[in-house]
């Protein structure tokens, strides 16, 4: 093995430019050339058309910092085995071979990831580094720790703003099946409500929760101020289970129907809730806020920041996993290992997993909800009781997903 291309795909996030350097560094250290296949699957299947491409060696390296989050390399949303063409595998294989590239590392989630299992079939030598910032693989996940850090910061920041205009706000963040993002998010947000997809939303029981903690802050306030935070993954679903989707706007590459708007529903489950209750207006007035016809209820607004999560610099803790993920996956090529995901580096031990396995989705620990629900975070349900088990092994217990 001699030449290796890499690609990435999927969303953008943090950490990636650190698998294209550590790849790089690596493939170097063992005289192996790797260049970037740009514009993620789109490129790869249209390689054959292109005149060259470029080589990752030092000088190209410094041109960039591992730091940055996106990607050099460029993404698209493509799912090969969706293209007509009945040709499209031999169309890849004869771009690599153009270029003599014997083997592929790809960096993505678990749609891209998908994408690499079916490439591996049929005979394309890959392997995988796992990247989604919704962290819903089986292994962590390059980006998740830069976008908990940046939504954790926009949600904090954000409560001087509700508790200047007596507020609740709303903050729609990335999850469409799985709310590790906005759970852990939130919770270092000392956010006061979490809706994740995992827990249909009992709109009640928020309302609830929203009502007692919010009209104590500013009752308690010798100003009258203050403000309730809620974190929702735009995946969130209602009590009957049933998804907040855009029926009109058709699938993308992947089959998935675009989402409806959580920040907006759950901004109109409030106020619905609001103009009911006869105990707001009488809150209004005991706090001096209420205006006939102009100000009756307390004001509820959604953010979205969006891919402003995704973007701007990446965590040290992503950078510091983005080497190491590229770099294995340099070192399992030469071993001959395909098909499988670089989940940890102990030292001088990788670990791996088949990557049809890994990219099975994984979602939030319910009995993890339960400790932070005790600790008064509503999550959309009647709280359950949590009773942990305790566990010692060797003075130590481990988690394993």
């Amino acid at each position: 093995m001699k030449k290796i291309g890499i690609l990435t795909s999927g969303g953008d996030c943090g950490g990636l430019n650190a698998v294209l350097k550590g790849a790089a560094m690596m493939a170097l250290s063992k005289d192996l050339e790797l260049y970037i296949i740009p514009n993620g699957y789109a490129g790869l299947y249209n390689l054959i058309d292109q005149p060259s491409i470029v080589r990752l060696d030092q000088s190209r390296l410094d041109l960039f910092d591992a730091s940055f989050a996106g990607s050099e390399a460029g993404h698209s949303r493509v799912k090969i085995k969706a293209i007509s063409n009945p040709e499209k595998y031999n169309r890849i294989k004869a771009g690599m071979k153009k270029f003599d590239l014997d083997a592929l590392v790809i960096s993505g989630g678990d749609d891209s990831g998908s994408v690499m299992v079916d490439l591996n079939q049929n005979g394309i030598q890959c392997i995988h580094a796992p990247k989604t910032m919704d962290l819903d693989l089986q292994t962590y996940s390059v980006g998740g720790d830069s976008t908990i850090n940046r939504i954790a910061q926009f949600v904090h920041d954000l409560k001087t703003t509700g508790r200047t205009h007596n507020r609740v706000l709303v903050t729609e963040v990335f999850g469409r099946y799985a709310g590790h993002t906005a759970f852990r998010s939130g919770v270092a947000a000392e956010a006061d409500c979490i809706l994740i997809p995992e827990i249909p939303a009992d709109w009640d029981v928020v309302y609830e929760h929203l009502k007692e903690r919010f009209t104590r802050r500013i009752r308690e306030s010798d100003v009258n101020s203050g403000t309730y935070t809620i974190v929702v993954a735009e995946g969130i679903k209602n009590a009957d289970g049933s998804d907040i989707v855009d029926e009109s706007a058709g699938v993308d590459a992947f089959g998935h129907k675009k989402l409806a708007g959580a920040g907006k529903f759950t901004c109109q489950q409030i106020q619905k809730r609001m103009k009911t209750d006869p105990a707001m207006p009488i809150f209004m007035k005991e706090t001096g806020m209420f205006v006939e016809g102009i100000y009756e209820i307390p004001e509820v607004r959604e953010v979205h920041p969006g891919h402003l999560v995704r973007s701007g610099s990446s965590s040290a803790y992503d950078v510091n996993f983005g080497f190491e993920a590229g770099a294995a996956a340099i070192l399992l090529l030469l071993d001959g290992k395909t098909g499988v995901t670089i989940s940890k580096v102990r030292g001088r031990k990788i670990e791996y997993i088949e990557s049809s396995k890994a990219i099975v989705q994984r979602h939030v620990d319910l009995d993890h909800v339960a400790m932070y629900e005790a600790l008064g975070i509503c999550f959309g349900r009647k709280a359950s009781l949590y009773e942990p088990i305790l566990r010692e092994v060797d003075g130590v217990y481990e988690r394993i997903y």
